[in-house]
């Protein structure tokens, strides 16, 4: 099997970290490891070792870097939920109301992220929930930049009778409904 991605340097690099993922190397282990010109090795080590995904252990051997450490945190960080958090805690402080993110996920929209009331009626949204995008301010929010065809059909539910939501992106001012006319 082939595992050229067609551009060499990358894969010549890839093979180096991999070699590295069982642990500590030499240059004479990496050139075994990889097949690699102990040059080219050593260049590439070198240049890794520049961009922190390798570093040398007390001994002087290769070994994975924390540059890949921090990558793989990001990875699996949620940088949109990371945030949410605090802001949907300080909305929910300032309004005395409930506070929820929804991601959109093709018709439906997923609560992801909440923060309830702490006393009185209490309207829970449990993360995980998954909405129409058919009602509801979120569902508009949501909607607000879709092209207007798209936006007209996900906001009229069928056989309903009210008005189109109003459209605040996609070309339609606050003073236009979603098909074009005063509203």
């Amino acid at each position: 099997m082939d595992n050229s991605s067609g551009v060499g340097v990358l894969d010549k690099a890839a093979l180096v970290l991999s070699a590295l993922e069982s642990g500590p190397a030499t240059l004479a282990g990496l050139v075994g490891a990889t097949g690699l010109a102990r040059p080219t090795a050593h260049r590439l080590a070198v240049a890794l070792e520049h961009h922190r995904m390798v570093a040398r252990d007390m001994q002087g051997r290769f070994i994975l870097g924390p540059r890949l450490a921090e990558l793989a945190a990001a990875a699996g960080e949620d940088r949109l939920l990371a945030t949410a958090g605090p802001v949907l805690t300080h909305l929910r402080d300032v309004t005395g109301e409930s506070a929820q993110l929804y991601r959109r996920q093709g018709d439906m929209r997923i609560c992801v992220a909440a923060a309830e009331r702490l006393s009185g009626l209490r309207d829970t949204v449990p993360v995980g929930s998954t909405l129409t995008m058919k009602a509801g301010s979120s569902a508009q929010i949501l909607m607000a930049w879709e092209e207007p065809e798209r936006l007209h059909r996900g906001c009229k539910a069928p056989g309903s009778r009210r008005r189109p939501c109003r459209a605040y992106g996609a070309g339609a001012g606050p003073s236009r409904s979603v098909s074009g006319s005063r509203a």
